[in-house]
């Protein structure tokens, strides 16, 4: 297959049919060479107008040549620089799979993360939006930590509650001693007045004695 057929790039056309016309040209240079035997003729001049415009062409076609060179100068250059930004970019790209790998091995952690607030015992879906339908249109994420928010202050409510039932236990407790010590102290004299009626009760009886036996 001729060279011309697999050169598509204009510049380098140029130069293929330069050269063939100045092959051409050679060629009928070396016609008109004077042959053994024959006379030159009016060849000479023929000849000397052939090798000017012979000069004339080898002059295009250095300076083709000269072109071609620095445009496939130009074109390594710019392949040399194709290359390195597709090694950059390759290299973009390995990090970019390397950094998805290593997040999807997060989210996948995430995913399987025994989070505690499963174990926490939310009310239904269902209820909760009835008795919280500003959170109706709300997504699964947000749902959640509207369901996780409204558990913490029921929570709150009830820790408060608690600390006052243990309130009102200690006061109940402190009354109670209280009166506890005040009964204390009230069998204490009502023994006391107990003994005193004895000991009256003893002289009575004594004296009853006595006056029977004069």
């Amino acid at each position: 297959m001729p060279a011309n057929h697999l050169i598509t790039d204009p510049s380098l056309l140029t130069v293929l049919s330069a050269a063939h016309e100045t092959r051409t040209q050679s060629l009928e240079i070396l016609e008109l060479l004077p042959q053994p035997g024959f006379p030159c003729g009016n060849t000479d001049a023929k000849r000397q107008a052939a090798v000017k415009e012979l000069t004339a062409r080898l002059a295009i076609l250095r300076g083709l040549n000269r072109k071609a060179v620095m445009g496939v100068r130009a074109t390594k250059q710019e392949t040399t620089e194709a290359r390195q930004e597709i090694d950059s970019l390759h290299l973009q790209l390995q990090n970019l799979y390397y950094e998805q790998r290593h997040l999807r091995g997060e989210i996948a952690g995430c995913e399987e993360f025994d989070h505690k607030y499963t174990k926490l015992p939310l009310i239904p879906v269902e209820e909760f939006i009835a008795a919280h339908p500003e959170h109706a249109e709300a997504n699964k994420h947000e749902l959640t930590l509207a369901r996780i928010a409204d558990e913490h202050a029921a929570r709150q409510v009830l820790e408060q509650q608690k600390q006052e039932l243990v309130k009102r236990k200690e006061a109940l407790v402190k009354e109670t001693n209280a009166k506890k010590e005040e009964l204390g102290k009230l069998d204490g004299e009502l023994e006391k007045w107990i003994g005193g009626q004895e000991g009256v009760r003893k002289i009575f009886e004594a004296r009853e004695r006595k006056m029977a036996g004069a």
